[in-house]
């Protein structure tokens, strides 16, 4: 990560002839006067941390073992951010944001559910239920196939970002190079539902974004662990609370802005101000992006270019529970070669890690930014249609129902990062750089070789926790 730190000139501003002496001293530490409406807290701290989520709670957990004074304030009325466990189902543990540990080795996430002694289980995406449009399940062989044909279709994709670059040509979409390669090879219809359903489960799933919204060049910069894919049938958010325990953590507490100078920070809530030595700001890109946390002095027109470029993707589920289970037992994932491409095209088979009669759909990217204008009536309307007609008009109606929407949820805006056209991974590492020495980010947004998962995000924590405790 890049350790470059900028330094910006702050304002300057007056105090009023009424302005009380603790205010005073505020200005004299380099800090404006907009905050002195408010009750400026007593308490006061070495570092304050902005989000109880996983680097959040990461980054705090560190400093207050190396016995800094820390505090972390959360807007929400709960720990864990996008990583969020609901058991309203029949008191079944659902994960409506991250939900596996993605490549086991090596993975600290996988340490600490050892240290936390949780269990988890495998899903094997390649343990698949793969049917067409019509309902008839394919083959393996017909599935292996489809698989094999992907694979060719990223090395030629591979193969073209290779020459665009040594011709010096400027970036485009992903989406435009795989119309360009399908072009030259004359697929059927069906050959090309069965190729967007590979790119939708294999890339835009993944990513949380349309391959019109990712960058030919950079899309898959990033670096991954090996081994298995596992989840928790427990909840993911065993993982926060393990990390929470022993913090001060002061929920449902919003900030409205950080002002920093050159000896303290203030924040301000829609309670009362805080003040600290420095601040970490673990806020998602997607806020970051509304521009609801004001920044005083305005943050550097780099680090606010590289967040407008970056992309904030969406990932949304829909939990079913069913009566009874009448989709293969055995099988992990069920997957539809539907006639648009990532429409209710996967399915996670709750059943093998929970034992209970439960499917989660996946709908990412503009379909799942779609799904969020639905009411829960017409989500559910539209999953099952999808299911009826590959499992026929008798099957039962869901008994419960959880839909999520994330890109509405007003503390995320988004499930995770990607990169568009134009932008690179820079441009993480330029939301990653600290603010002097006062303010410093982290959040699975500010981790170049992890974006997008849990353990980018808590390393990023780690990261930060270091940087400030050689201060």
């Amino acid at each position: 990560m890049s350790d470059k730190i900028t330094r910006r000139t702050l304002l300057t501003s007056s105090l009023r002839a009424s302005a009380g002496a603790l205010l005073l001293r505020f200005d004299k530490a380099g800090l404006g006067s907009s905050l002195s409406s408010q009750t400026i807290s007593r308490d006061k701290f070495d570092v304050m941390v902005i989000g109880a989520g996983i680097a959040g709670l990461a980054a705090a957990r560190r400093l207050q073992a190396q016995g800094a004074r820390v505090a972390v304030l959360e807007a929400r009325n709960r720990i864990g951010g996008r990583v969020w466990t609901d058991s309203s189902i029949a008191g079944v543990p659902l994960d409506l944001g991250a939900s596996w540990i993605q490549g086991t080795t090596g993975n600290p996430i996988t340490a600490l559910a050892r240290t936390f002694s949780l269990r988890t289980s495998v899903t094997d995406f390649e343990n698949i239920a793969l049917y067409d449009s019509a309902g008839r399940r394919l083959s393996d062989p017909e599935v292996a196939r489809i698989e094999t044909k992907y694979r060719g279709v990223l090395q030629q994709v591979d193969r073209l970002r290779d020459k665009m670059a040594r011709a010096g040509q400027s970036d485009i979409s992903l989406d435009t190079a795989l119309d360009r390669i399908q072009a030259q090879q004359n697929l059927t219809e069906n050959e090309r539902r069965e190729l967007n359903f590979a790119i939708s489960a294999e890339i835009e799933s993944e990513y949380a974004a349309d391959a019109s919204d990712l960058s030919l060049y950079n899309w898959d910069q990033d670096e991954g662990f090996g081994g298995e894919s596992v989840l928790f049938p427990s909840g993911y958010g065993q993982i926060g609370k393990g990390l929470a325990l022993g913090l001060d953590i002061r929920l449902n507490v919003r900030v409205k802005r950080i002002e920093y100078g050159d000896r303290e920070v203030r924040i301000q809530t829609d309670q009362n101000i805080f003040a600290a030595d420095r601040v970490l700001v673990t806020l998602p890109l997607g806020v970051l992006k509304s521009g609801s946390v004001v920044f005083s002095p305005v943050l550097s027109d780099e680090k606010l270019a590289s967040i407008r470029r970056l992309g904030m993707g969406i990932l949304n589920k829909v939990y079913l529970r069913f009566p009874t289970v009448f989709w293969p037992k055995e099988r992990d994932v069920l997957g539809v070669l539907s006639p648009r491409k990532g429409e209710w095209a996967q399915w996670i088979n709750y059943y093998r890690s929970t034992g209970q009669p439960i499917l989660a759909g996946l709908n990412a990217g503009k379909f799942g930014k779609y799904v969020e204008g639905l009411t829960d009536r017409e989500v559910v309307g539209g999953a099952m249609k999808v299911l009826r007609e590959i499992y026929g008009k008798s099957i039962p109606d869901p008994q419960s129902v959880i839909v999520t929407r994330w890109g509405s949820e007003p503390f995320s805006l988004g499930s995770y990062s990607s990169i568009p056209p134009q932008a690179t991974g820079k441009d993480y590492d330029t939301l990653a750089a600290p603010i002097g020495d006062r303010v410093f980010f982290a959040g699975e947004a500010t981790s170049r070789s992890y974006p997008a998962t849990v353990h980018g995000a808590f390393l990023s924590g780690e990261r930060e926790a270091r940087r400030i405790s050689k201060l």
